[in-house]
């Protein structure tokens, strides 16, 4: 890996079956705060490049390096230590414990005083804040959404892997997540969004990654994709350009 990029993913092939592989030669890369999307129509592989990417699932072949370090066949909880966080779509906060106890839960790894840390992500998402004694099962889709991205910021990640965080949310609630998303990124955390709302995410995105057949079968900057016809016609809905 060269010294420019915080991950790089080379010619990874990965499945969960043996033999049959969803990705399929997958080359990706993101640098140091750098926000990257990757789109894709259902079944493309997008969910199986995080899972890969975080440990969840081991690559057949190729490399994932992180800051430098081959992670294939590190665990998940290795590769948190090395300074990854990974919200996944579904289950991704404790329903039963309350808001404040599912962000210290998030920093099961770290031996720091909480308080500041908790301060801060009740800053950044002053809706937790009010409601930091309610069980999380009890929240809203959008504050769920929002508690699993601050607990996922408790471990003070250097890469913020985001697996659709506007997934079954109102367009209310999608605008919010994605401004919180924004924000996350803008105070120096690299991210990498997995997103079926290709259109968002391509417009805050510094690049973006189009996944096809389990491959990566466009890339590019997110405002060049956006622009791109092929991209346009397949995944943004050309028609309904503004």
């Amino acid at each position: 890996m060269t010294n420019d990029y915080l991950l790089e993913v080379q010619n990874v092939h990965a499945g969960y079956i043996k033999d049959v592989d969803i990705l399929q030669g997958v080359n990706f890369r993101v640098a140091p705060g750098e926000l990257v999307a990757v789109i894709g129509p259902n079944g493309a592989g997008k969910s199986t490049l995080a899972k890969a990417i975080f440990g969840l699932l081991v690559p057949h072949t190729g490399t994932i390096s992180f800051k430098g370090e081959n992670i294939v066949g590190l665990k998940s909880n290795q590769i948190v230590q090395r300074g990854m966080s990974y919200v996944p779509q579904i289950a991704n906060v404790f329903p039963s414990l309350s808001v404040e106890e599912n962000l210290e839960m998030g920093a099961f790894v770290r031996n720091i005083p909480l308080k500041p840390l908790k301060d801060k992500i009740f800053t950044m998402f002053p809706r937790l804040s009010d409601r930091r004694r309610q069980r999380a099962g009890t929240l809203s889709g959008g504050e769920r959404q929002m508690l699993a991205m601050g607990k996922a910021l408790m471990l003070e990640p250097s890469l913020l892997l985001l697996d659709e965080p506007s997934a079954a949310l109102s367009p209310i609630l999608v605008t919010q997540v994605f401004e919180q998303v924004k924000q996350i990124n803008q105070a120096g955390t690299a991210i990498v969004l997995v997103e079926q709302n290709a259109r968002k995410a391509l417009e805050m995105a510094n690049r973006g990654y189009v996944l096809e057949s389990g491959r990566d079968a466009i890339s590019g900057p997110g405002e060049e994709l956006l622009n791109n016809p092929k991209v346009g016609e397949l995944y943004l809905g050309a028609g309904k350009r503004h």
